[in-house]
């Protein structure tokens, strides 16, 4: 199946969301494949069969979240320069989000822009990273604060690659559907407590409502100014949690599933969801083995990191809240006595 993105406030960005087995991909230009050890040990020789152009190189780069720096990018740059890519050479990104989100900005740099392709290899990047043009690296700031909106050319999403992912990065992606669902879709988080993602059609199905949930959203909104800050639900809290365990405790996937349930803890708070709903939540991060439970050692140095949050502004953080199941709100006037109040309950006892 195709989603299409077309994006609402430019006539020229328009690009094909591609579900299904990997086509093959043909290009009158150099090419260049970013990938790591670990996606390459499996994809790789499989995926050198489907991409035919004028040269072909790949980069590897090391994997995990930890690597996703500067320091990364211009390795992968270096290679650019020395394989002699011009304005109208690719780059594809054969990985999940930490490879899309370093490949995309690299293409957005590297001399003032060329093209890239996504093809996601994990089930967080299939229903999230590679939708959108969110590229960007980590500093010790905090999470994904230096990048770019830099839309792909493409996107191919072929299920087939989540066979081999471990339980714990499919979890990952888990996390990223329900954050979706209990912002958007009532109907779609009745259905994801039923669902068994062990099933293949129901797989399918869940890849092709997020994508299309995430699409509906981008087309709106490309550069995060309304109703795109909502997709970061879970990350605001996450995101401190990731930077407080320096990128190696837990997946990007885990630090936001427990973020979902400390933003939930404050919309219970200030009655903005039920207790009960809030459980829901929680069941069903757990039903696929998400972390839910986290311990803040530093409730004031915990709450100082949000102000490196990317939407907050003005001395001010915006915390994206569920309302109930299906719908949510952005807020900015919280008092900070509230949040920390909330901080406290995931305090050292």
């Amino acid at each position: 199946m195709i989603v299409p993105i077309e994006l609402l406030n430019t006539k020229t960005i328009k690009y094909d969301i591609t579900i299904d087995s990997l086509p093959d991909l043909n290009f009158d230009t150099k090419v260049v494949i970013v990938t790591n050890p670990t996606v390459a040990g499996y994809h790789l020789e499989a995926f050198l069969e489907k991409v035919h152009a004028k040269a072909l190189h790949v980069v590897t780069v090391p994997d995990g979240e930890q690597y996703k720096t500067m320091e990364t990018v211009e390795e992968i740059l270096d290679q650019l320069f020395i394989h002699k890519l011009d304005r109208k050479s690719l780059l594809i990104a054969l990985g999940g989000g930490v490879i899309g989100d370093m490949t995309g900005f690299t293409a957005s740099i590297y001399q003032r822009g060329i093209g890239f392709v996504q093809v996601p290899t994990t089930l967080l990047s299939q229903v999230d990273a590679s939708v959108g043009g969110k590229t960007g690296v980590n500093n010790k700031y905090g999470k994904n604060l230096i990048g770019a909106f830099y839309q792909p050319k493409a996107v191919y999403i072929d299920p087939a690659f989540l066979r081999t992912l471990p339980p714990r990065e499919f979890a990952a992606g888990v996390a990223e559907i329900i954050k979706m669902a209990v912002m958007f879709d009532k109907a779609y988080f009745d259905f994801l407590e039923r669902a068994d993602l062990e099933d293949e059609t129901a797989l399918k199905e869940v890849i092709k409502r997020s994508v299309e949930l995430k699409a509906e959203v981008v087309n709106q909104d490309e550069k995060e100014a309304g109703i795109r800050a909502v997709l970061n639900y879970g990350h605001t809290f996450g995101h401190v949690i990731e930077n407080e365990t320096n990128y190696t405790t837990y997946l990007h996937g885990e630090a936001v599933a427990i973020g979902m349930v400390m933003a939930n803890r404050l919309a219970v708070k200030l009655g903005l969801m039920k207790e009960e709903d809030a459980g829901k939540v929680a069941s069903l991060l757990e039903k696929f083995n998400l972390p839910t439970v986290y311990t803040i050692k530093d409730v004031d140095d915990f709450y100082e990191h949000f102000f490196l949050d990317k939407k907050s502004a003005d001395n001010k953080i915006k915390f994206i809240l569920p309302k109930g199941i299906g719908d949510h709100t952005v807020l900015q006037e919280i008092d900070e006595a509230i949040v920390k109040s909330v901080l406290a309950e995931f305090g050292e006892k």
